[in-house]
């Protein structure tokens, strides 16, 4: 199964967590709260998980993979390092980077050394070669806002304070933990919508020749390991004060539409109740457009029949094109 793209629109049900948060006011730590707009055109204040944070939490899951089975890293990956490729002195001062190497070189480099830089996207801003770079190396998996369905979510905040064994002593000054403190945390509670996207037939290729740079079974083995990053990143969400507010994993549904051809996997958020019959027919539709119908729609309805549905894709998929 030579997958191009897939997308995965659905509505995860999240009790009691507070994995996305914006701050503190005072002793008050502030939920990420977002404004939407419904299909009828009324608006609402929400509770929201940024993509960035399941972005993070998904290639926090390739990392583990890419460590587990072998796969490349650079230097920077290794360490989980934010700057990535760019905090590599083995490729950023390779003594082979002249000035008149081309910035297509130089991005085949880094596709070739870490699969990570390959699969996320990256900036690489360094001084190769004696030349001041800025080589833009595009996302293969793209994430939107997790975004709270307005009539089913809910934030509170709850009163907590730091035991301290010696008594209640009087509570700590600006810039210190010391002594009892009072403070108030939320969490929140109820369904959410999802949508990803994920670009697989950019996995090894070089965004600016186009042209595949690692052979077909290593860019299968990368496939798969960021699809299981995927399906890992809905199994465990990581994020912010899961020490005591981990989240309780109610429900997970949806579809995962797949494309054998360039014609898009369809996603359409679950902000709109009839979400899965609407992606249903525009798979429909982009399938009469083409005569041997790319597009295929997986229903799933709990996190069991998610992981399966995965599993199987995982199983089954091998690199499109090159």
């Amino acid at each position: 199964m030579k997958l191009h793209s897939l997308s995965i629109s659905g509505i995860i049900t999240l009790d009691l967590h507070s994995l996305n948060n914006e701050g503190t006011e005072g002793n008050t730590m502030m939920t990420r709260m977002v404004e939407i707009v419904d299909v009828s055109g009324k608006n609402y204040t929400v509770n929201a998980i940024s993509g960035d944070m399941f972005k993070h939490i998904q290639a926090e899951h390739l990392f583990m993979e890419a460590k587990e089975n072998n796969l490349p890293l650079c230097d920077g990956c290794k360490n989980f390092d934010a700057n990535r490729i760019c905090a590599d002195e083995s490729f950023t001062k390779r003594k082979d980077f002249k000035d008149t190497t081309k910035d297509s070189e130089i991005l085949s480099e880094a596709i070739k050394k870490c699969i990570i830089d390959d699969s996320e996207g990256i900036m690489i801003t360094s001084e190769i070669g004696g030349v001041k770079r800025s080589i833009s190396r595009k996302s293969a998996i793209e994430f939107g806002w997790v975004i709270g369905c307005p009539t089913n979510t809910k934030t509170e905040t709850y009163f907590h304070a730091k035991y301290v064994p010696e008594g209640r002593g009087k509570g700590s000054g600006e810039g210190e933990n010391l002594g009892q403190n009072i403070f108030h945390r939320p969490a929140s509670s109820g369904q959410y919508a999802v949508v990803v996207n994920v670009d697989l037939f950019k996995v090894g290729r070089n965004d600016i020749t186009l042209d595949y740079v690692i052979d077909v079974n290593d860019r299968k083995l990368r496939i798969k390991s960021l699809l299981k990053s995927v399906l890992n990143t809905f199994v465990k969400p990581t994020g912010a004060l899961r020490n005591t507010q981990l989240p309780h994993i109610l429900d997970f549904s949806g579809v995962i539409s797949t494309s054998l051809s360039t014609l898009p996997a369809p996603i359409l958020s679950g902000l709109n109740p009839d979400y899965i019959q609407e992606i249903k027919k525009i798979a429909t539709s982009l399938n009469k457009t083409s005569g041997n119908s790319p597009i295929n729609i997986i229903d799933f309805n709990g996190l069991g029949a998610f992981s399966e549905k995965m599993s199987d894709i995982i199983n089954k998929v091998e690199p499109y094109g090159g």
